[in-house]
This record gives C-alpha cells, sequence and structure tokens, in this order.
C-alpha cells in the first residue's frame, strides 16, 4: 500500500502512529473510519502484528461491519486470524460467555432488551404495591438504567433517596435485579458493568484479554461513557498501545451515560500521548462548514480544531420563520419536492430536535405522495410479531426465562388467561422458582380447572420440544417447527387483513435471517445476541430517499441536502437545558452534528407560532438562539415574515412592527396606539422587550409587550411551556436571565 497516495499527511500521520497511546482528533467529516481501517491493515501488512492481536471497538453494528468489509479489501493476502472489529456490546458478549460462570451466571444467559426490561419493572412494581399515579415503570426503568450507566447499585439510591418516589425506585430496582438474576438474564446496561466486574475481580481474565489484544483502537471515543472508560482500561492494563478517535465537538450522549471528560481527559491518563488532529473536511460545502465552526466555536469544553475543505463554497444556508407549525411543515415538503424533481435520486434528511414535531410534515409529505422512511422508530426486531419468535427461539434455550416465557404463554391464544398467569406467579415466588417451574407444579397439583391444566400441558409438552430441537436443528429449522407448532401463522392468516399479511411477510424474513445465520455457521444463542444488539442506526437504510429523524439519530450519517426545523428557544436547545452551561453547550454540539450532515445545502426553520405539549392555544416561539450565531453573511432568509434589522438583542434582528404583532395574534399589521418601543435595554437589567425571564411556576420566558410604569408597570411574558401570562412587574416575582 503507498499510503503517502491514499491518505492525506495527517491521515497518513495517525495510521503509522502505532506505538504507544495515541488521541486522534478527527473533526466531522474528515474520514476517521478511512483512518481506522488503513490503521489496522498496517499494522498487519507493515508491522508483521498478528490479526488477531488487534481489537478496534465502535458503537453500532453498521460501523463495525463497514469496518471489517474494508480491513477485508484492503488486506493483500489471506491471513490465519482476523483482528476483532466490534461494538462494544457484542464484546462484552463475546467475554461473558467464556466468562460469567466466575460471576455465577451460566453461559447461556439471555439479553433483555428494553421491552423485557420494563415488563420485569411492571411485574416487580405490581408486586411491591408501588401508584403508577406516584411514578411510573417507565420512569422507573429510566432510573434504573442511569443509576446503573453512573455505577449506582439500588442501596445507592435507597441511600439517596429524598422523596417517596426514589425510594420506590430503589425497591423496584433491588426486585428487578432479583427478577433478571433468577432468569439467568442481563440487560443492555449489565453487559458492560458485568464485563468490568469480571476483570475488577478476577485480574487475571483481565491479563489475559490484555495480553491477547496488544493493540487496542477505539471509535468515537467522545461518547464512551464511566464502564466503557473502566473496560478499556483493563485491556490495556500491561501495554499502551492504545488508540483513540473522536471529537468533542459531536459529544451528544449525556444523558444516557456518555462523559465528555474521557476524551478531555485523554491525556492526564497517558501523559506520553500523541495527539493528531483530522483537520480537512471531505463531506459539506465551505459555507456549511463554516457556520457549523462559527456556532460550536462558541462552546467552552472542547479542545478546538479548525475544520477545512477544498470543496466549493455552494450554496448559502437557507433560512425560513414560518407563521406557524403548519406553515413550516409546507415550506419544508415544498423544498423537498423541489429536490426530488431536480435529482430523484438524491437523498434528503429532515432532522429534529423531538419526535413530536415529525407529525405535521408526514400529514403535508402525504398530501404530495412522497414516500419517506422515519428512522428509529419501531425496528424490525422490535415488532410484536417478531418479539414473539424471538420469545419463542429464547424459551428454546432457556425456559426459566420468565419474562420470555410469559410472552408465549398464551400466544397464540391457548386459553391460558389472567386469573392463571397472577396464579402462576403467586406460585413462582411461593415456591422460590420461575415461571417454568411453576408451571409443572401447577400441572403435578392439579391446583386449577382441568381445561386450562390441559392447555398448560400442551404448551409444557410443545416448549419441551423445542428444548430438544434447539440441541439438534439449525436456527432456521428450530424456527420452522415453532412456526409450525404455534399455528403462529394460521392466527395472522384468520385475521385477513392487510396489517396481518405484513406481519406474514415480516415472519418470513425472520426466516431468512434465520438461515443466513446459519450459513454464516451461528448457534442460536449467537443468532439470538445478534437480534438483541440490533440498534436504530443499523437499521437505517441508505436508499431510502427521504429520511425524518431525531437529531441524536442523524449522528454518522450524511446527505446532500439537510432540513432541520423546529429551531425555536425551548425546543432546540431544550428548555430543560437553557439555564445550565454543560447541556447548553451539548445542545449546540448537537446542532453542530446537524448542520455537518449537509454535503450541499442546508435549510433551516422555525415557527412563530406552535401549539404543542397538549395545549390546545397556539403559543408564541422565539427563534433559537443558535440561529443568531450563524454568520449573517452565509444564510439568506426566505418567507414573508424574515427578519429585519430593525431592532435586535443579543445578535438576532427582530421587526418591531411583527413583534407587535405577536402580542395582538397576528393578522395584518395594525396600529397598537398603547405600545411604544422600549428603550434598550440597561446594563443593570430592566424589563424591557426581549428580556429574558424565570418565574418559579411558568419556567423561562420572553417579555414581549410593558404597559404603564414604576409600580403599575405590567409585563406580557410568552412562557415556554404555558404560553402569553400578564402580570404585575412588581408581584411576579421575575428573575431576569
Amino acid at each position: 500500500m503507498e499510503l503517502s497516495k491514499l491518505l492525506n499527511p495527517q491521515q497518513l500521520e495517525a495510521v503509522q502512529a502505532s506505538e504507544g497511546p495515541v488521541l486522534i482528533l478527527a473533526g466531522a467529516g474528515s474520514g476517521k473510519t478511512r483512518v481506522i481501517t488503513y490503521r489496522v491493515a498496517h499494522l498487519i501488512e507493515m508491522r508483521d502484528v498478528r490479526p488477531e492481536h488487534i481489537l478496534a471497538v465502535t458503537f453500532t453494528n453498521k460501523a463495525a461491519d463497514q469496518m471489517k468489509f474494508r480491513v477485508k479489501n484492503l488486506l493483500r493476502a489471506a491471513r490465519s486470524g482476523d483482528p476483532l472489529i466490534s461494538t462494544f456490546h457484542s464484546l462484552c458478549v463475546r467475554i461473558l460467555r467464556r466468562e460469567i460462570e466466575a460471576l455465577n451466571y451460566s453461559r447461556d444467559f439471555t439479553i433483555y432488551d428494553e421491552a423485557d426490561q420494563l415488563q420485569v419493572v411492571k411485574a416487580a412494581s405490581k408486586d411491591l404495591k408501588v401508584d403508577e399515579r406516584l411514578i411510573t415503570p417507565k420512569t422507573i426503568l429510566s432510573r434504573i438504567s442511569h443509576a446503573k450507566n453512573h455505577g449506582k447499585t439500588a442501596q445507592n439510591l435507597l441511600d439517596e433517596s429524598w422523596e417517596p418516589s426514589w425510594e420506590y425506585t430503589a425497591n423496584v430496582f433491588n426486585e428487578y435485579e432479583k427478577r433478571l438474576r433468577k432468569s439467568n438474564a442481563l440487560d443492555f446496561d449489565d453487559l458492560l458493568i458485568k464485563a468490568v466486574e469480571l476483570f475488577d475481580k478476577f485480574p487475571q481474565a483481565a491479563e489475559r484479554y490484555s495480553t491477547r489484544f496488544e493493540y487496542v483502537m477505539v471509535d468515537e471515543y467522545q461518547d464512551t461513557n464511566r464502564m466503557q472508560y473502566r473496560l478499556i482500561r483493563h485491556l490495556n492494563r500491561l501495554h499502551d498501545n492504545i488508540c483513540v478517535v473522536g471529537d468533542e465537538d459531536q459529544s451528544i450522549y449525556s444523558w444516557r451515560g456518555a462523559d465528555i471528560q474521557n476524551i478531555l481527559s485523554f491525556e492526564k491518563d497517558y501523559p506520553r500521548v500523541r495527539i493528531i488532529k483530522l483537520e480537512q473536511n471531505y463531506r459539506s460545502t465551505k459555507t456549511i462548514l463554516a457556520a457549523a465552526g462559527a456556532v460550536v466555536a462558541h462552546n467552552e469544553m472542547r479542545k478546538g480544531k479548525t475544520l477545512w475543505t477544498q470543496n466549493p463554497s455552494g450554496e448559502l444556508i437557507t433560512y425560513m420563520e414560518a407563521a406557524d407549525a403548519e406553515e413550516e411543515a409546507m415550506y419544508v415538503a415544498e423544498r423537498i419536492l423541489y429536490h426530488q424533481k431536480a435529482d430523484p435520486a438524491g437523498r434528503i434528511a429532515v432532522l429534529y430536535r423531538t419526535n413530536f414535531l415529525s407529525r405535521v410534515l408526514e400529514e403535508k409529505l402525504r398530501r404530495y405522495n412522497l414516500k419517506y422512511k422515519i428512522v428509529g422508530g419501531f425496528s424490525f426486531y422490535e415488532r410484536a410479531e417478531i418479539k414473539d419468535m424471538i420469545s419463542y427461539l429464547t424459551v428454546s434455550l432457556n425456559p426459566h426465562d420468565s419474562v420470555n416465557l410469559l410472552r408465549v404463554l398464551n400466544t397464540p391464544p391457548r386459553g391460558i388467561g389472567k386469573t392463571t398467569i397472577d396464579m402462576l406467579e403467586e406460585l413462582a415466588v411461593e415456591r422460590g422458582t420461575s415461571i417454568w417451574g411453576a408451571i409443572a407444579i401447577a400441572i403435578q397439583e392439579a391446583r386449577i380447572a382441568i381445561r386450562t391444566i390441559r392447555s398448560l400441558e400442551m404448551f409444557y409438552k410443545m416448549v419441551e420440544e423445542f428444548v430438544q430441537s434447539a440441541e439438534e436443528l439449525s436456527n432456521s429449522a428450530l424456527l420452522e417447527r415453532i412456526i409450525h407448532s404455534t399455528k403462529y401463522l394460521e392466527m395472522l392468516q384468520e385475521e385477513g387483513t392487510e396489517e396481518s399479511e405484513g406481519r406474514i411477510e415480516n415472519i418470513r424474513e425472520l426466516l431468512t435471517a434465520a438461515e443466513e445465520s446459519h450459513e454464516r455457521g451461528e448457534k442460536l444463542r449467537e443468532f439470538l445476541d445478534h437480534a438483541a444488539l440490533v440498534s436504530d442506526q443499523d437499521a437505517y437504510d441508505e436508499r431510502s430517499p427521504i429520511s425524518l429523524m431525531t437529531l441524536h439519530t442523524a449522528k454518522g450519517l450524511e446527505f446532500p441536502v439537510v432540513l432541520i426545523m423546529g429551531l425555536e428557544d425551548g425546543l432546540f436547545p431544550h428548555s430543560r437545558s437553557i439555564m445550565e452551561a454543560p447541556q447548553l453547550e451539548e445542545e449546540r454540539r448537537l446542532f453542530y452534528v446537524g448542520m455537518t450532515r449537509a454535503e450541499h445545502k442546508l435549510y433551516l426553520s422555525s415557527a412563530r407560532y406552535r401549539r404543542y405539549f397538549g395545549n390546545m392555544d397556539q403559543q408564541v416561539s422565539e427563534p433559537s438562539r443558535f440561529l443568531a450565531e450563524v454568520p449573517q453573511e452565509l444564510v439568506e432568509e426566505v418567507g414573508q415574515r424574515r427578519r429585519k434589522p430593525s431592532m435586535k438583542f443579543e445578535g438576532t434582528s427582530y421587526d418591531t412592527v411583527d413583534a407587535v404583532m405577536k402580542i395582538l395574534g397576528g393578522g395584518e399589521k395594525k396600529s397598537a396606539p398603547d405600545f411604544k418601543p422600549p428603550p434598550p435595554r440597561k446594563a443593570g437589567g430592566t424589563w424591557t422587550l426581549g428580556t429574558r425571564v424565570k418565574h418559579a411556576k411558568y419556567g423561562y420566558g420572553t417579555i414581549l409587550r410593558t404597559e404603564g410604569s414604576g409600580d403599575d408597570l405590567k409585563l406580557t411574558v410568552s412562557f415556554i411551556n404555558h404560553g402569553l401570562k400578564k402580570m404585575i412587574a412588581r408581584y411576579a416575582e421575575l428573575e431576569i436571565v
């Protein structure tokens, strides 16, 4: 490989820096995947490193598969082994399948997805008589996951509980862990936790893996959490050949445990580190790159990079301030139609901060008969019929898995109702066994009606046959037997609807997946592990012409045309993040990520009025503060309501008459005899138009109107979540933000 002809100077330096700790700061679109794959190939071909001594870890199956494919194509000669290129969670599964018996689990443990976890939380909450009006199972599950990602136990939550809902959470957490242990199951967070626990308790195990993996590479290092950080530290405990690739400007996952300090403090962990910056962007136009760079430069928590490109300057960024959400959605749909007509093969993405913004847009896209795909909705493996089949396969390996057994106990219906299920759950608790064990006891002791006992006997015998078949048949043959024995397809065929036909097609597609798994030489456990570890991005179809997704989901993707909608304070940045500097910086990084998904054309849009959060009234919005950080010379503004430079605050221009129209409810521009343009805000802060304020009950808002003076001064304030409120200044207890 003549690397000097294939890579730019910084990429070449990163590829050849093979020994010792290396930090590669890779800006958006700078070719980081290219660097990692060439680095793996370089170690094997030029440094004579055995492939099995190399580990490269990333976050999605899609990224891992892409790296494997590229490395295979780069290696000129066949090798006896392969480098391990894997996601974090797949790596942990691989380790735990071999080593978990040291932690008193069996190797055939089940991996619970979010739906399975929720069922366990619901059952635990029910037994502990938790009032769902005080706290819902979903909230409890979210708290449990957050606690696990931050290394906290149920006892920690109990010790720190400051009101009843947290005490309930701690108690359910404790019961949740007991139930997972009884079912020999791990949840997604446990995969990392148990791998780290294994290495903490058994250093010799960590040393074995550190000896094997002499060269460790980590992709997207800015997204690692503390458990992933500790895992990597264990894996390079015998050497410091650690190379991490990341971009602190794209750290957007703190809400699920990512710790930006992992990348910001890398030099403290590895004082001998070599830092290499990849700053040449191959994706976006000069205009898009300059705008995104100007925005993220407002952040303080960054190492700093100056991205540049040899791409053309391209078109200006287009900004549309619509009258309301309907007008914004219509504008976005029209722009999509325009680009589709210009280039039918082109790909377009619409990005938004929160999912609810897609509803109005979807209605407009249907009006134009535009076919679109929502990325990050239900993945293939989350569909009910697929989860049913996966549960049957899981039970075939482990009938003591109570969550999956309960899912299929009466699916398809076989006369086993809620009363029987409640009895089985009580019996399981009473005898200290699983639901599978409780079924055997119920049959033996004949505790229930004869007809129900016969149904349980038939189910029990059928599952026993599946357990036996799992040892003898291929994945696809076992699945075919399950489909035939359960008469699942007959149940769907009897429905005779278009939806049921689609569900039948999905099951046939699962059969195809099982056959492909068999051809790869995978056993049933490996097939189920793959299904459990599929992520939203893995389901993304690059051929889809129109994709709708949240900004978080868009990370790692790129499109010729990108439209970012809903750019309003309170939506983006989100109202929860406005007052805390670290959270606001993360929101800004999220905007930066969205902007840098665009290759050729970027649109930004907001609405002056929006109806959301179940409020029936239109609420006044103000453009996102991030828009003021985009250099005006890089933006063209369109629409009848575009901003005019007659009044400014905090870098954004507003039209005074339009401001009055907000208060009067829109319509024609009309006179407002009692409204006087306010004087500029004084240094000490006064109640003037545009002042941002905070109220104990209503939260954050903006003053839109003042009337009177002195003790009689009245304010009209637009609160982000509560709309317009009129109040007397002296009694309002407002805090100037």
